[in-house]
C-alpha cells in the first residue's frame, strides 16, 4: 500500500515543471498506480487540477503539511512505468516539460472529458403474445429484428414513421428491450483482398536479414516501386505469427489510405490508424483499442509512435527521410529517436524505408550503427523511369513563355490520346506566389508576418501562408499609387487553371493543403485518381511519395529550382529527395514511364544526380559540403528562437542573452554561437522573432545548461517573450 504520490500537475507554467507530493487518503491506496489521472487540490485557493501519478512512495516523507488526493479520473492508466521511462529520456533529450512529455502518450480530448460513446440500443425480446401480434405492432417487431437490432427510439420514430407510444407499449411489456452499447467511431470499413505476393531475390533477403539479424536497427534503401510496402507486410506477418505487435508510420496522411487499403485487405480489419485528420473521439477510440490488445498492427503518423503497445516486435518509419517525422512543437521529437528508444525498451527491431535516405542515416549506415540493406531493381523487372531535364533558360529563347516546356505540352498530348494518367508535381500552392508593383515595385506583404501575400484564383483573395489572414486584392500600389498591380509567380492552382485551358477535355485533379482541408478529402482525391476518373493529378509534395498508380507513364516537374535556393543547409538534399520521389510514380506498372524535369539551374547536383537515379553520387558531393562547413551529421545545431510582439524589448533582452552564453562558451573550442540575429522570416503572426545557433559538439548536460540559463535570464519577461530551444531542427528559417 502506497502512502504518497509524486504528481505532475495540469499546468503549462514552466517554473511548475517538478514533481509533487500528495498523499494517498485511505479509500485509494489499493487503486493508485503510476500513470493513473487524478484529481488534486493546487495552490493557496485548492484549485482542482488534473494530475498524473509519476512516483509512489511507501515512506513517511519529511513535509509536515501534505495534501491529499481527491479522486481518481479513469479505470486505467494512461501511461506504464517503461512509458515514464521514455518521458523521463525526451524531457532531458528536447529540453521540454514533464506535461508537454505527458501528453504525447495520452488520448487528445482527455481534459474535455472524452470517454466511450455510447447509445441506447432497441433490440427484440420475447415473442409477441397473441393480442399484440397485429399492426403496428407486428411490423415494428420485424423491422427490429431484421436489423439485429437499432439505436435509439428517437432514429427509430423519425427515420421509420412510428409513434413513440407503440415503441414505448412495447418496450414496457418487454418485446423489446434496451441497453446502452459502446458505439465504435474507428474505421470498420471491408477493403478488397490484397493477396500475398510471392517475393523476389533481393526482396526476400531484405527479409531473412531482417528477421535473423541480431542487430535492432535497419535501412533498405529501395529505389521506387522496389517492393518495400511488400516488404513491410511479411515482416508484420512474422509477427503476428509470434503474437507480437508492429507499429507502420507513414509521413503524410495522404499515404494513409492506400497503407490502410494494403494492410486492412491482406490481415483484415483489425488493424489501428491514426492520424490528424480524425476526430478526438475516434483517436480515443483507437488508443482505446490498442492499449485492450484488441489490435496487433498500427498503421499512423508522427504521433503513433506513441500507441500503448505492450509487446512490440517492429516499428516500420516508411519514407524514413521526410522531415514531418520530426514535431515542430514541444516535445521537439524525432520518430527516429523515439523508435530507438523503444527498441532499448521492447527489445524490438526497428526498419527504416525510403528511396532517398537522409543523409543522417545514410552516414550512420556507413559507419556501422545501422544495418544497410540495398534494392536496386523494381519488382516484376519493371523498368526506372526515362527522365529528361529540359533548360527552361533555352525555353525562353526559343520564344515559349509558357510554363510547360515543349517537351512536356507534347508528352501530355501524347499520353492524354493514350488514356494514360500523368502527375504534374509544383512545390506550391496557391496562384501567383506574390502580387507587386510594376512601376516601383512594391511587393505586398502581409501585416502580420514578414511574408509576401499568395493570389488564390478561386477565392479572388490573398492569402498569407503562415497566419492565414486574408485580404482583397490590391486595386493600386500604396506606395506610388500606379495602377500597374501585377501577379507573378506561380502555384498549382494557376498550374492547374493553364491545363484547363490547353487540355479543355482533360480531367483534372488538384491535390494540395487547400483542397484537402475537409476530413476526407486527401482519400476521395485518391480514390478518383486511383479508379482513373481523372487524367491528370496536380499537386504538391502531398503527390511526390508513396503512391502507386499503375497507369501514370509521366511525370512532370513543373520547377525543380524551388527549393534550392532556400537559404537551409538541407535545400539541396530535400531538392534531390523531392524530384527522386515524384520520378518514381511514373512507370509503376507494365507500361513505360518518362519524367520530365524543368529547370533554370540543370547543372545543379542534386538535380543531376536526382534525374540519374544515382543517390551515392548525390551523398559524397553532399556529405563533403556537409563536412568541410561544418553541419550535421558531423555537429550538432541547437536553435533559439525568441519572439514577441515588442520588438524592442525582445532584441534587448535576446543581446543579453547572446553576452551571457557568449561568455558561457568562451573557452570552449567545440561550439561555436552563431547571432544573435533576426530569423529569416522575420515576423509571424504578429511576433517579431530572432534568433541564436550553438554549433558543435553539444552534450546533452550543455544542452540543458543551456536552456536552464535561458529561462533564468527571462523569467522577468516570461509572459511577454515566447522561448523555442530546437535540438538539430528540420527547419533553419
Amino acid at each position: 500500500m502506497y502512502i504518497y504520490a509524486g504528481v505532475i500537475v495540469n499546468n503549462n507554467f514552466i517554473k511548475l515543471d517538478k514533481i509533487f507530493t500528495y498523499k494517498v487518503p485511505e479509500k485509494l491506496k489499493n487503486r493508485v498506480e503510476i500513470g493513473f489521472r487524478i484529481k488534486v487540490p493546487f495552490g493557496k485557493g485548492n484549485k482542482k487540477l488534473d494530475g498524473f501519478i509519476v512516483r509512489l512512495y511507501d515512506k513517511e516523507q519529511e513535509q509536515i503539511e501534505i495534501k491529499e488526493i481527491i479522486d481518481i479520473c479513469d479505470d486505467f492508466s494512461l501511461f506504464t512505468k517503461k512509458d515514464l521511462e521514455l518521458i523521463e529520456n525526451m524531457r532531458e533529450k528536447y529540453l521540454c516539460t514533464y506535461l508537454e512529455c505527458i501528453k504525447v502518450f495520452i488520448p487528445p480530448g482527455i481534459f474535455k472529458g472524452i470517454k466511450n460513446k455510447k447509445k441506447t440500443l432497441i433490440f427484440i425480446g420475447r415473442k409477441l403474445e397473441e393480442k399484440f401480434n397485429k399492426e403496428p405492432y407486428k411490423s415494428i417487431y420485424e423491422l427490429i429484428k431484421n436489423n439485429n437490432g437499432l439505436y435509439t427510439k428517437n432514429f427509430i420514430s423519425k427515420n421509420y414513421n412510428i409513434s413513440m407510444s407503440s415503441l414505448n407499449t412495447m418496450i414496457k411489456y418487454g418485446f423489446l428491450l434496451s441497453d446502452e452499447k459502446i458505439i465504435n467511431r474507428y474505421n470498420t470499413v471491408q477493403y478488397e483482398n490484397y493477396s500475398r505476393k510471392r517475393l523476389n531475390k533481393e526482396q526476400q533477403n531484405a527479409v531473412d536479414k531482417i528477421i535473423n539479424s541480431n542487430k535492432k536497427l535497419f535501412l533498405i534503401h529501395g529505389v521506387t516501386g522496389s517492393g518495400k510496402t511488400e516488404i513491410y507486410m511479411h515482416i508484420v506477418e512474422k509477427a503476428l505469427k509470434e503474437n507480437k505487435e508492429s507499429l507502420v508510420l507513414v509521413p503524410e496522411i495522404v499515404l494513409t489510405p492506400q497503407m490502410v487499403e494494403r494492410f486492412k485487405g491482406r490481415f483484415g480489419k483489425d488493424i489501428s490508424v491514426v492520424h490528424s485528420k480524425l476526430s478526438e473521439g475516434e483517436r480515443y477510440d483507437e488508443w482505446v483499442r490498442v492499449k485492450q490488445g484488441k489490435v496487433k498492427v498500427a498503421i499512423g503518423a508522427r504521433s503513433a509512435i506513441f500507441l500503448p503497445f505492450k509487446n512490440l516486435g517492429f516499428i516500420i518509419i516508411d519514407e524514413e527521410h521526410e522531415g514531418s517525422y520530426k514535431s515542430d512543437s514541444n516535445p521537439k521529437y524525432n520518430v527516429r529517436e523515439i523508435g530507438e528508444m523503444k527498441c532499448s525498451q521492447y527489445d524490438c527491431k526497428m526498419i527504416l524505408g525510403s528511396a532517398t535516405p537522409s543523409v543522417e542515416t545514410y552516414y550512420r549506415c556507413k559507419r556501422g550503427e545501422i544495418e544497410l540493406i540495398t534494392i536496386e531493381n523494381r519488382v516484376n523487372g519493371i523498368k526506372m523511369p526515362e527522365v529528361e531535364i529540359v533548360d527552361m533558360r533555352e525555353e525562353l529563347l526559343n520564344n515559349n513563355k509558357s510554363m510547360f516546356s515543349r517537351a512536356l505540352y507534347e508528352a501530355i498530348c501524347d499520353r492524354l490520346i493514350k488514356k494514360e494518367q500523368i502527375i504534374l508535381f509544383l512545390n506550391r500552392r496557391g496562384y501567383s506566389t506574390f502580387v507587386s508593383c510594376r512601376k516601383c515595385g512594391y511587393v505586398f506583404k502581409c501585416n502580420n508576418c514578414d511574408i509576401s501575400f499568395t493570389y488564390h484564383y478561386d477565392k479572388k483573395k490573398l492569402m498569407c501562408h503562415y497566419c492565414g489572414s486574408v485580404t482583397d486584392i490590391p486595386k493600386m500600389c500604396p506606395k506610388c499609387f500606379s495602377k500597374y498591380v501585377k501577379y507573378f509567380g506561380l502555384g498549382t492552382e494557376k498550374v492547374e487553371q493553364e491545363i484547363k485551358k490547353l487540355f479543355p477535355e482533360a480531367n483534372i485533379l488538384r491535390m494540395d493543403f487547400d483542397t484537402t482541408r475537409n476530413k476526407n478529402s486527401y482519400e476521395n482525391i485518391y480514390n478518383r485518381f486511383k479508379n482513373k476518373q481523372a487524367d491528370i493529378l496536380i499537386g504538391t509534395q502531398m503527390v511526390a511519395k508513396g503512391l502507386d498508380f499503375k497507369d501514370v507513364t509521366l511525370v512532370g516537374v513543373i520547377a525543380a529550382d524551388v527549393s534550392i535556393n532556400l537559404p537551409d543547409f538541407r535545400a539541396a538534399e530535400r531538392t534531390y529527395e523531392l524530384i527522386t520521389q515524384v520520378s518514381g510514380r511514373a512507370g509503376r506498372g507494365e507500361k513505360s514511364g518518362k519524367v520530365i524535369v524543368q529547370t533554370y539551374n540543370p547543372e545543379n547536383y542534386s538535380i543531376r544526380c536526382a534525374a540519374s537515379n544515382d543517390y551515392k553520387s548525390f551523398y559524397q558531393e553532399e556529405i563533403s559540403i556537409r563536412q568541410n562547413m561544418e553541419y550535421p551529421p558531423f555537429v550538432d545545431l541547437l536553435l533559439i528562437n525568441m519572439s514577441s510582439k515588442n520588438e524592442n524589448l525582445l532584441i534587448k533582452n535576446i543581446q543579453n542573452v547572446g553576452i551571457f552564453l557568449k561568455n558561457m562558451w568562451e573557452k570552449n573550442d567545440k561550439i561555436t554561437l552563431l547571432g544573435p540575429c533576426p530569423c529569416q522570416i522575420s515576423k509571424i503572426k504578429e511576433l517579431y522573432r530572432w534568433q541564436i545557433i550553438l554549433k558543435g559538439q553539444i552534450r546533452r548536460d550543455d544542452a540543458k545548461n543551456v536552456r536552464k540559463t535561458v529561462y533564468h535570464l527571462l523569467k522577468h519577461v516570461y509572459n511577454d517573450i515566447r522561448v523555442s530551444i530546437d535540438m538539430n531542427p528540420n527547419n533553419m528559417l
